[in-house]
Formats: structure tokens, sequence, C-alpha cells
């Protein structure tokens, strides 16, 4: 009897260690595998809000040498006629529109702000992060004034000063939200969606 059991053996036996060890090790792959992704996530989160300060100070510091040396002056002409520094306070949206609904432009700048910071949480996408993070920066500029400066919190007139020849004066700010703009538009032509994935219609 001894020597059947011995040529037939006995059946392998799970030990109990290997059992719990095999979800565990699993477990640690999948967290492994998890580790990069976040990391991943949060470079591009960082390069939003590196770009974003620096278009937001970039707009505030020429805005405040303008208030400063320029506003009640002559324009400074920069390339004759065709460009000029002209220090002009818009109480509308970028280049001048709707000069009549300052609060509703003021609200919908706030709006962007907390979208943008919602939609950094699933960012995987670098050129998404800078187009992002310049639509940010430019909000905040101009939000900034629409707060602080006169006639009153919220109504507040944005400082301009680029003034191309036939065309609005706008300043950091516009260009900023403008060129985060056309940026999206590009990369939704392309398929390429903020959280990295691309897909072709």
């Amino acid at each position: 009897m001894a020597e059947a059991e011995r040529v037939i053996g006995t059946p392998d036996v799970p030990d109990v260690d290997d059992e719990t060890a095999a979800p565990a090790e699993q477990s640690e792959a999948s967290g492994q595998a998890g580790q990069p992704e976040r990391s991943r996530g949060k470079r591009k989160i960082a390069a939003l809000f590196t770009v974003a300060v620096l278009a937001y100070l970039l707009d505030l510091s020429t805005k405040m040498l303008v208030v400063a040396k320029l506003e009640h002056h002559e324009p400074i002409e920069v390339i004759g006629d065709l460009l000029k520094f002209e220090a002009i306070r818009n109480p509308g949206a970028a280049f001048g529109v709707g000069e009549a609904f300052t609060v509703i432009f003021t609200i919908i700048a706030a709006t962007v702000i907390v979208v943008i910071a919602r939609l950094a949480r699933k960012l995987y996408s670098l050129p998404w992060a800078i187009a992002l993070g310049l639509l940010l920066g430019g909000a905040l500029g101009n939000l900034t004034d629409r707060i602080f400066r006169s006639p009153g919190v919220f109504q507040g007139a944005v400082v301009d000063f680029i003034a191309p020849a036939h065309f609005a004066v706008f300043n950091l700010a516009d260009s900023a939200i403008v060129c985060g703009g056309i940026l999206i538009v590009l990369l939704s032509f392309r398929g390429l969606d903020p959280d990295g994935t691309v897909h072709k219609d």
C-alpha cells in the first residue's frame, strides 16, 4: 500500500502561503504599473501650471509697467505706424468686444478657470497641458484686472497696450488665450485628447 502511494504520488496541494502570495504579487505588479502613469500625469499637471504661471506673471508685469510708464502719455512707436504701444482701459472682452457685458465676461473667465482646474486631473498630454496653461494664465491675467482695477470689483477695465495698425488693441493675456485656443483646435483636428489617447473619426 505504501509502495502504491509512492508510485502514484500524492496530488500537489497548494500551500496556503502560495495562495495568498499570488494575489499579492498581482496587486503589487498592478501598483507598479500604475505608478509611472500617475507620475506622467503629475508631470503634465506641473507643465500646465508652469505655463499658466509664466503667462500670468508676464501679463501682470507688462500691465504694471504700462500703467506706470505709458498711461496718460503719448503712444510709443515700435514699428512706425504698423505697431505701437498705447495704454487703453478696456471694459469689454478680448480685443474690445462687448463693452456692456463686463460682469458676464468676468463670470465666464472664472468658469473657464474652474473647468481647466478640474480637467487637469485627467491630463496626460503635454501639448494639451501647454494649451490649457496658456488659457489659464490668460484668463487669470484679465480676471485680475476685472477684480482689482477701477471702476469696481468684477467691473474693472482690462489694461490693453499692444496696438497694431487697423486692428484692436490687446494685451499678452489676450494673446495667450488666442494661442491656447488655436492650439486646442489643432489638437482636436489631429484627434489628440487631453488624456493622451488618439482617435480618428
